[in-house]
């Protein structure tokens, strides 16, 4: 609390509150009617995230909320079970963060591939952008995400040769997403400070008031605590159906994974407090489970919003309570503003927040780590569009165990012979573990006896103890006919110890590159 009265910080909270505020609102609004959900969901989900999540935060300066990473999650459940039973599965989806967070499995979501997290935001951001693109155009989406891709161009071409409503909201759309470019890209830096989605949906009112267009608006409840769903005992009962249990392990584990990712990369952004895992994790799990008793959406730590803080100068998690406050206020106070929205300008947020997302941008960095990451990162991506989130997320995941388990049982045996000098020069690359020992053995069993044998480790990332052992005693036999072995033995033991440095810095490589996400 000392924090929150000190004049240096909270003048400092009390600015960058502002800014992320005026950054989460449209954005809350456009994330929930993306789901499925009325515009006022998102932002009560944006007010627990700030007030409660942001109280309760192991991550200081990270700010939560509605993120796109669940909209395709979430509308798919809403469309198939009913928003009814979305509060039952986000209540769950809570609780099973905080048991993570009380187990301290904090540590274990970070530990996802960044080609399969980068994938999944990817395949979300195709899905998103096909999606509301027909809603920028003031119609439903067609279905699935396959169908409102190939719909896109025959939408605009009947919206083009029709003309009306259709046509006039499509250009209010588009002037929408023609003021966040230019914004970003002409603007002194100092006007950034006004977020680039919040200027285009200003833009949009004007223009639709001043030229007083026929087109759909933002339609929002005299009360907006209208729109929560209290769960009943029937619907809690119907935890145990397989669909509810899967939703909430799909639910809990995507956002976890989300939240944990993001806070890594806001604690690269500053240099106070660093996070802690676990207390983050459970502070998102009781914001969730709140979030379902009201029957609203789900939330996230999201890099949007969090970038935003830090870069409007936040110190302490009292600019995050206050963006909640200032939510809670507008919505309490002048939610008849909401109104004058254009639905298009929404949805054209979200298609550039869609755009965003599934623009590959990280495949240069993947490439570093080999051709095999990029291959996930554009599998997970087309069976996310293909069939849905979660099966696109566990296939790609299940191609990250298969390359795991070829890295750890793939090894090279490079051989070169001199007859000359009676000399043969082992290269070994990869890993000898008990999977490849029969062919190492099978390799050692030919050589001649008496022969001078140089082995070289420089490329062998690991060995295990049994071809650790195998290795030592070939050498008595071998020194037994009169050869001789040359190994670097104290280098060998290190690599059965630990991976070798390079492959640690590798490890820390891909770790930053995982928390580079987008949002």
């Amino acid at each position: 609390m000392k924090a929150f009265f000190s004049s240096q910080t909270f003048g400092r909270d009390f600015m960058a509150s502002i800014v992320v505020f005026l950054v989460a609102l449209p954005l809350c609004m456009g994330v929930s009617l993306a789901s499925g959900l009325p515009p006022t969901a998102g932002i009560i989900t944006g007010i627990i995230g700030g007030i409660v999540v942001g109280f309760l935060a192991g991550s200081p300066l990270q700010v939560s909320g509605p993120a796109a990473g669940l909209t395709v999650l979430v509308w798919q459940f809403v469309q198939q079970w009913g928003v009814e039973m979305l509060g039952v599965v986000i209540l769950f989806a809570g609780l099973l963060q905080v048991a993570a967070g009380l187990l301290k499995l904090g540590q274990w979501f970070r530990a996802v591939s960044p080609a399969v997290i980068h994938g999944m935001l990817a395949g979300i951001g195709v899905l998103i952008l096909a999606s509301q693109f027909h809603v920028m155009l003031d119609a439903k989406p067609i279905g699935d995400g396959i169908h409102n891709l190939i719909g896109i161009p025959g939408a605009l071409l009947n919206a083009f040769s029709t003309g009306g409503s259709q046509l006039t909201a499509f250009l209010v759309g588009a002037a929408t997403i023609a003021t966040i470019f230019a914004w970003g890209a002409l603007t002194p830096k100092s006007w950034r400070l006004m977020p680039a989605p919040l200027v285009g949906v200003l833009v949009a009112i004007a223009i639709s008031a001043a030229l007083k267009l026929d087109i759909k608006y933002v339609e929002v409840p005299e009360n907006i605590w209208s729109v929560t769903i209290l769960p009943t005992w029937d619907r809690l009962a119907r935890i145990v159906e397989w669909p509810m249990i899967v939703g909430a392990i799909s639910i809990a584990f995507i956002a976890s994974a989300e939240t944990l990712l993001c806070a890594t990369a806001v604690d690269q952004m500053h240099s106070g407090p660093r996070t802690k895992y676990d207390r983050e994790l459970a502070a998102q799990g009781v914001g969730n489970a709140i979030c379902g008793v009201l029957g609203v959406l789900p939330m996230t730590g999201v890099i949007v919003r969090s970038s935003a803080n830090v870069e409007a100068g936040a110190v302490t998690k009292w600019s995050a309570i206050m963006h909640g406050c200032w939510l809670l206020l507008f919505v309490s106070v002048i939610p008849f503003t909401l109104s004058y929205i254009p639905l298009s300008a929404l949805a054209a947020i979200l298609v550039f927040t869609g755009y965003k997302l599934a623009y590959p941008k990280i495949v240069p960095a993947l490439l570093k780590f080999g051709r095999g990451e990029v291959v996930i990162y554009f599998v997970t991506i087309a069976m996310i569009v293909a069939t849905n989130l979660l099966e696109g997320v566990l296939v790609g995941l299940g191609l990250s165990l298969i390359k795991l388990l070829y890295a750890f049982s793939h090894l090279e045996v490079g051989r070169d012979e001199n007859a000359a000098e009676n000399r043969v020069d082992l290269h070994l690359k990869g890993s000898a573990t008990l999977i490849r020992l029969p062919k190492l053995a099978a390799v050692l069993e030919t050589l001649k006896p008496g022969s001078q044998v140089h082995v070289h480790i420089g490329e062998l990332d690991y060995i295990d103890h049994a071809c650790l052992d195998l290795l030592s005693n070939w050498d008595r036999q071998h020194a037994a006919s009169g050869g001789s072995l040359t190994i670097e033995w104290d280098e060998l033991s290190k690599k059965y110890h630990q991976r070798r440095s390079s492959s640690m810095r590798a490890a820390r490589q891909q770790q930053a590159t995982a928390s580079k996400l987008s949002a």
